[in-house]
This record gives C-alpha cells, sequence and structure tokens, in this order.
C-alpha cells in the first residue's frame, strides 16, 4: 500500500503517463500524471534552490485554478507541507495564520496581493512570497538546487489546515503523508472510484474537503478532476455534461442554490454518466435530499468527516437501498464509538460524543500541545465535539455539537471571533453570537447584544462595522438587542439558550424599531 503523495504521482506517471488528471476548464487546460510529476519536481527543485528545506511550511493563497493544484500537489511531493490559506480570511486572521504556522513562502495570486501585504506588514519574520497567475501554463520560476528530490516519509508533515475553535484563534491542524493519503484511499474504495472516473471539484482548495477528496482521492485511484475558478450555478451542470463527469462533490449550500436554479432538462443536458453526488461538511436537511433526487435523478451520498481526519471518517453505502436518509453514514477505514462523559462507551442508539480512531488522523494541532492533548486520547481516539449516536447497523446520528462552533456553508466561524468583533464597537457592552438555521447556508449568524447605558446602535450601523472588522461572509444575517446575556454560574455564556430567550425578547425603542 503506498503511503506518501510522492509515490501515488510516481505510480500513477509511470502506470499510465498520458491519462488526464486535472482540467481546468477557464483556460482550456489539462494535466496528465506525467506532466504533474514533472511540474512536481520542477516545483520541489526550486524550493530547495530558494533554501526552503523539505518540511517547511508552504503558504498558497490562490483560488482554484491550473497552477493551484499543481502547487498543492507538488509541494507534498517535495516533502514540504502546504499550509493553504482561507480566501476570506481577513488581514489581521492572515498575520495570525502566516506567523503561527511558520511559513517559509507563500504562492499568492495577483488579485491577492495586496491583502497578503497588509498581513505582512507586521510579520515576525521574513516570509518569501511568489506572485503566481492561477491560469499560467507553465510555472513563471525557474527550477534550481540539486536534481535528487528530498526524502520522504509517511510520518512527515504534508498538510497543515487552519479550523476555527471555540477558543477565537483558529487551530493548525497537522495532517502527516499517511493521513492525507489514507483520506484519499478511503473516498477512492467507499465510492467504489476508478480510473474511469471524473468529479466536478467546484468547492475551494483551501477547504479540507476539496484538498482529500477532489484532488488526493483522483490521484490514489488514477481519475481525474475538473477544478473550474469557483461555484457558479449557471455553468455547474454544462460543466458537468461537457467534461463527462461521473460524481459530483458539493456541500448543502450549494444543493439548496441548484435546486433554486434551472433543470439541466431544460437545455437537453446529458447527465446519464453521473452516478452519484457527494454531499459532507455540514449535515444535510432531509427536504433537500430528497428535492435534489427529485429533480436531478442523481442520488447523494451523505458523507461526514473533520479537518482533523482528513475529511471523510463516515459515508452512506453506494447501494441505493442501504443509504439513510439524515444520517452522514457508517464508519469507513476508521472506528467509531459513542462515549458519555467519563469516557465510557455507549450501547447503540445512546447519545454520547462521536470519537473515532483511524490513520486518517492528525498528528496535532501546531504549537498547541494542550488542545492536541485534550481531544486525542493515548490509544489514538478522537474526540469529537459532537453528540450523537450509532444505531443497530453502525450508522451515526448527528444530535448536536458538545463544542459552539458555527458551520456556515461548509467553514467553520469561531463564536468568540464574532464577540470580540463586536465588542469593539464603542456601544457595545457585551455580544455573544450563535448559530441559527438557515435554508441555503446550513448555519447563519445571530449575535445578540447588550448595549452600554444610554448608547443608541442600529443594526445597520453595526452590520457595517461587522463587514469592515470580520469581511461581509462572518457579518452576522441577524442582529437582537437584549437586556441580559444568559450565563451559568462560573460567569460564561450560554449561548444554546440565547434561542430560547429571544423568542420572549421585545423590540427596544431606543434602537428606533425592530432589530
Amino acid at each position: 500500500m503506498l503511503r506518501t503523495i510522492r509515490e501515488y504521482v510516481d505510480f500513477q506517471a509511470a502506470a499510465r503517463p498520458h491519462a488526464v488528471y486535472l482540467i481546468a476548464p477557464e483556460p482550456k487546460l489539462s494535466m496528465t500524471f506525467a506532466g504533474l510529476q514533472t511540474a512536481s519536481r520542477t516545483l520541489a527543485r526550486y524550493l530547495v534552490g530558494r533554501g526552503i528545506l523539505p518540511g517547511a511550511k508552504v503558504a498558497i493563497l490562490m483560488p482554484n485554478g491550473y497552477q493551484t493544484c499543481r502547487l498543492f500537489i507538488g509541494a507534498m511531493y517535495g516533502g514540504f507541507c502546504v499550509a493553504p490559506l482561507n480566501l476570506l480570511a481577513q488581514p489581521s486572521q492572515l498575520e495570525y495564520v502566516l506567523n503561527h504556522s511558520d511559513a517559509a513562502i507563500v504562492f499568492v495570486a495577483p488579485d491577492q496581493l495586496q491583502r497578503l501585504n497588509v498581513a505582512l506588514a507586521t510579520a515576525r519574520r521574513p516570509i518569501h512570497v511568489v506572485v503566481c497567475d492561477v491560469d499560467a501554463q507553465e510555472f513563471i520560476f525557474l527550477p534550481g538546487g540539486p536534481l535528487a528530490m528530498p526524502p520522504v516519509g509517511e510520518e512527515d508533515d504534508a498538510l497543515m489546515m487552519y479550523t476555527s475553535g471555540t477558543t477565537g484563534q483558529p487551530k493548525g491542524v497537522v495532517l502527516s503523508q499517511r493521513a492525507v493519503v489514507s483520506g484519499g484511499q478511503f473516498v477512492s474504495a467507499a465510492h467504489g472510484l476508478g480510473a474511469q472516473d471524473r468529479v466536478l471539484a467546484c468547492l475551494p482548495l483551501y477547504h479540507i474537503n476539496a484538498q482529500i477528496v477532489t484532488a488526493t482521492a483522483p490521484l490514489v485511484h488514477g481519475g481525474s478532476l475538473v477544478l473550474p475558478h469557483r461555484f457558479a450555478v449557471s455553468s455547474f451542470w454544462s460543466l458537468a455534461a461537457q467534461h463527462l463527469v461521473t460524481w459530483i462533490n458539493v456541500v448543502p449550500t450549494m444543493i439548496s442554490y441548484l435546486l433554486m436554479g434551472p433543470d439541466p432538462a431544460e437545455k437537453s443536458l446529458d447527465l446519464c454518466r453521473v452516478r452519484f453526488c457527494r454531499s459532507a461538511s455540514a449535515p444535510l436537511a432531509p427536504g433537500q435530499h430528497r428535492a435534489f433526487e427529485a429533480k436531478f435523478n442523481i442520488g447523494i451520498l451523505e458523507t461526514m468527516g473533520m479537518t482533523e481526519t482528513a475529511a471523510p471518517c463516515f459515508t452512506n453505502p453506494l447501494d441505493p437501498s442501504r443509504r439513510k436518509i439524515g444520517s452522514p453514514g457508517q464508519a469507513f477505514g476508521n472506528e467509531a464509538r459513542i462515549v458519555d462523559g467519563h469516557g465510557q462507551v455507549l450501547a447503540s442508539g445512546a447519545t454520547g460524543e462521536i470519537m473515532v480512531r483511524g490513520p486518517n488522523l492528525m498528528k496535532g494541532y501546531h504549537h498547541n500541545p494542550e488542545e492536541t492533548a485534550r481531544v486525542l486520547t493515548a490509544d489514538g481516539w478522537l474526540h469529537s465535539g459532537d453528540l450523537g449516536y450509532l444505531d443497530r447497523d453502525g450508522f451515526v446520528f448527528v444530535t448536536g455539537r458538545i463544542k459552539e462552533l458555527i458551520i456556515k456553508g461548509g467553514e467553520n466561524i469561531a463564536p468568540r471571533e464574532i464577540d470580540e468583533a463586536l465588542l469593539l464597537h464603542p456601544a457595545v457592552l457585551e455580544a455573544a453570537a450563535v448559530g441559527i438555521p438557515d435554508e441555503h447556508y446550513g448555519q447563519e449568524l445571530m449575535a445578540c447584544l447588550v448595549l452600554k447605558p444610554g448608547a443608541c446602535c442600529s443594526e445597520h450601523e453595526l452590520r457595517a462595522f461587522c463587514g469592515n472588522e470580520l469581511g461581509p461572509y462572518k457579518t452576522p444575517k441577524v442582529f437582537r438587542f437584549v437586556d441580559a446575556l444568559p450565563k451559568g454560574p462560573s460567569g460564561k455564556v450560554q449561548r444554546l439558550r440565547l434561542l430560547d430567550v429571544l423568542e420572549n425578547e421585545k423590540p427596544d425603542a431606543r434602537l428606533g424599531g425592530p432589530a
């Protein structure tokens, strides 16, 4: 069994060198497995030639594109650790990640350079910056350094993803070569994928789902991916038909928008090759699940994973008769168990914390041994922070979250990050953000605020303020003004009680009308 990205690239390049691995539709470029191997070696020599040692962190601040995928695979091939940067992050967040990650070099798209420069203005150490056009056919830099590739082992760091937590600052999840490859192996095996399969990959490559499911898995099973710049309802089905896609990978937010979009049958698009739709990153509402299958005649495999598990850990079976709507499926490639608050394993049907164990688990959190020890047990089990139960067939049903993380459209948002931004406003005394159900995003943000005595503030003003501090994606959709936030004996805000308290709240006359 192959254990590293390099082993898989070299294997596919030798076995099927002229087979297509990547299709970038906007610039109409494609790349074979042999081309991927050549590009990966070129990148490795370039990095070594610049004095960047194997194992160093290679950051990427680029939207989806031909070069983005080459950089992502190529850096891991060379024995470097890829640290993708979230394009939705504000400069202050980029600054934190760049400093905390120990990034040695950043590859950045031209339209992201200004944001990067703001983030780098207060960087604690020099960081190489390379501007790279995502649609360029060739690398714009020349190879350098020795011809020999640095060795790569299965326990070497391959990928570091930053995921939000309830403590506000994101945590750097470190995944080994083995973990990344295992994630791709699990997807390939669970979905019965082979060299004939091609996925439409619209999720951004700074997301763990895209990295493992639609970039690594095709490398494992010798298939291919179609990588447009972004998801667009208007072109989604056309791309699937034009490029003979056999499966699609989406999140519930995309499903919501596709349901509101046109029926591909009206454009006479042939989608008969599409075998299934894979949905992950957030729970899929049963109503949307059934509506999608009815409208598009494509079955959905609902799945579940975490950044800490290199994406997949649960999946529904390929056999439609065995799938269970409302469940992300059974453990595949992992072990799963449900435990109570004391760590005791519970019987099927009993609700507790979901725990998983397998070769795809993270090595730990970068520069955070305390949190690593809290979530990883000595015998290799990961505390997911999710509440749920296993039925008699081993299907997991998620009932809630122990942690108060908000998941909007598959993106993790720490409530405290929203709180702290709101508290910068001169009129705000206390603030607490909470996730609320949303038809399109799975969850949206609601902010509950206590104003300072005698202060006045409108929702419009707060929305503009949050847009500047947090960016539009993390700006709360709903603002509510309350007299007090519900708190426990220790003084900690009890976020889940906000939803109950707000049902009885009345508009505050000081605000000029309802919030």
